[in-house]
């Protein structure tokens, strides 16, 4: 989703393969020649394939860089990858990966229920330091860059597994909010057929 917006941001074409996880498609055969790893996203660039998204999105920004996305300055860049390194990380990989893949933690069954229960505070952990650190309409400056849409994944993830984005992290919905009036956001939602509050 932040690498689809991000390519509507700066109005390039591009085509969109969706690759769905829940229904096995990062594992297909096609898929596995693209991607090894078997994971989303995936930006296939001229003759190179790219992964992760902190790369996809630098590939992207590399595209325009006087859209500034990676940041204007030193310091706004080296934030941008603080942001997405951490949400990567933490709040992607040990939190919703534990929560929605425990079978990645153990191959013990009986102790997926332990991975979800901690996933969860993990994910909430998070939530709580997104809330702290956001104190405007972007994360790492003055204008747009790319982690702003992917906070804006996250926080429509929370709402997707019940928890009260709204009510809990005003200065998080405040931001979700602002970056829903963008065009490129509601292109990607549209085309993803998706929506923030769930």
């Amino acid at each position: 989703m932040a690498p689809h917006i991000l390519l509507h941001e700066l109005g390039v074409s591009f085509q969109t393969v969706i690759a769905s996880t829940s229904d096995g498609g990062t594992l297909s055969e096609e898929f596995t020649r693209l991607n090894p790893k078997q994971r989303v996203p995936v930006l296939a660039l001229d003759d190179e394939v790219i992964t992760e998204l902190p790369a996809i999105c630098t590939a992207i920004s590399s595209l325009a860089p006087d859209r500034h996305l990676m940041g204007a300055t030193p310091l706004e860049t080296v934030r941008v990858y603080e942001w997405m390194n951490w949400l990567s990380g933490t709040l992607h990989g040990q939190g919703f990966g534990g929560l929605w893949r425990p079978h990645r933690f153990s191959d013990d069954p009986d102790a997926f229920e332990s991975i979800i229960t901690k996933a969860r505070i993990t994910i909430e952990e998070c939530y709580g330091m997104i809330e702290g650190k956001l104190g405007g309409p972007y994360a790492a400056g003055l204008a747009f860059t790319a982690v702003d849409p992917f906070l804006l994944v996250f926080y429509r993830w929370g709402n997707r597994i019940g928890v009260a984005m709204k009510d809990r992290y005003p200065s998080y919905s405040a931001f979700a909010e602002n970056l829903m009036q963008r065009p490129s956001v509601a292109a990607a939602f549209a085309a993803e057929k998706i929506y923030i509050d769930r």
